[in-house]
């Protein structure tokens, strides 16, 4: 069905429904400071912003303004919003709301005098009249005779002659499948939940995660902000952003465990180095390089890829420190500790970016 039959059913004529997140709006612009309701109507952050905050995000581990892992930080935002956008289409698909804007169609396109004929089966003759309706619920069948419906105009797509019932053509605009459905665009009715809102939840629970404090607070502001400027200026109703609110948290929390499960684990690399430290120092002292390739190789050799940035910059700051204590070491030994240190330094940099 998608949101390209929708508007035809619903938006000629239909008024929107009652939202009570309209009204208490409309009553706060009469009790609030004119400078606060300015402030309220203004358009201070958008879709575009979100997410470039949430790009900005998932490459700022590379500047260590958050730990890691970094891109994968990114990884599970995708991932999130693919999940979510999915359930977002199985959302809307299942029942047809009326525009908050009821002039949108109108305006957008050229809409046939009839109903869908699926609508003037199904729909049209148990809409208004309380006894159709409970008519069809005793007897679950619509046993209206709809025989004689108004056909829709049907131009010849070939292939694509399935959209028809979708894009529903007039004489004027059938020829072209294709720039039809360019300029459907989504149609005009409700779409629950808010793809917009969805975003900035999202964009606002990665940024908790990665910095948390006051910046957290300062972007969820916004997101409220986002929120009733959606209702205010009636591009959805007050539950669509509701149900995108509370959907984003919860789907960021789930897929929480997918990625703290891929890389939980990752401790296991950096404690098993942690653990051969003294090890490895000792056998560099000692020159014995043929122990220093083993205890590197068993590291190596390890099925965990990932590291937690903090710990491994203080074995990195340890080895450091410890190579410069041993600067009057023999040639061999210094070379150990720096590829000690280089080891280090190149499991954090794979952690960072691919974690």
């Amino acid at each position: 069905m998608g949101p390209f039959l929708k508007f035809v059913i619903f938006n000629s004529g239909r008024p929107p429904l009652p939202d009570t997140g309209q009204w208490l709006l409309l009553a706060l612009n009469e009790k609030l400071p004119e400078a606060v309701v300015e402030i309220l109507r203004a358009h201070i952050i958008g879709l575009h912003h979100y997410l470039m905050l949430f790009i900005m995000l998932a490459f700022s581990v590379l500047f260590e303004s958050v730990k890691a892992p970094g891109l994968g930080l990114g990884a599970r935002y995708m991932f999130t919003m693919a999940v979510g956008r999915l359930l977002r289409a199985i959302t809307f698909a299942s029942t047809i709301l009326p525009s908050a804007r009821p002039w949108c169609a109108s305006s957008r396109y050229s809409i046939p005098g009839h109903p869908h004929r699926w609508a003037q089966k199904y729909y049209v003759p148990y809409a208004s009249d309380a006894n159709a309706i409970r008519q069809v619920i005793e007897r679950d069948i619509a046993y209206v005779d709809t025989v004689n419906y108004t056909a829709d105009y049907r131009p010849d797509w070939g292939s694509m002659s399935f959209l028809i019932d979708f894009l529903r053509p007039n004489t004027s605009e059938g020829s072209s499948w294709y720039s039809l459905l360019k300029k459907a665009g989504g149609g005009c009715n409700d779409l629950v939940y808010s793809g917009h809102m969805f975003v900035a939840v999202l964009t606002a629970m990665a940024w908790t995660e990665a910095y948390g404090g006051f910046s957290s607070v300062l972007i969820w502001l916004l997101v409220m902000h986002s929120a009733q400027r959606e209702v205010r200026e009636r591009h959805h109703y007050s539950v669509d952003c509701v149900v995108a609110i509370y959907v984003g948290i919860l789907l960021w929390k789930m897929t929480g465990f997918i990625w703290s499960a891929k890389g939980g684990t990752g401790d296991s690399r950096l404690t098993k180095l942690g653990k051969i430290q003294g090890r490895l120092l000792q056998a560099a002292k000692d020159s014995d390089m043929d122990e220093v390739r083993e205890l590197l190789k068993d590291v190596e050799l390890g099925n965990q890829e990932s590291l937690k940035q903090g710990p491994s910059k203080v074995l990195y700051s340890v080895m450091t420190q410890e190579r410069l204590r041993l600067g009057q070491c023999s040639h061999g030994t210094r070379r150990v500790l720096q590829l000690h240190v280089k080891l280090g330094c190149s499991l954090w940099l794979r952690k960072s970016m691919f974690s």
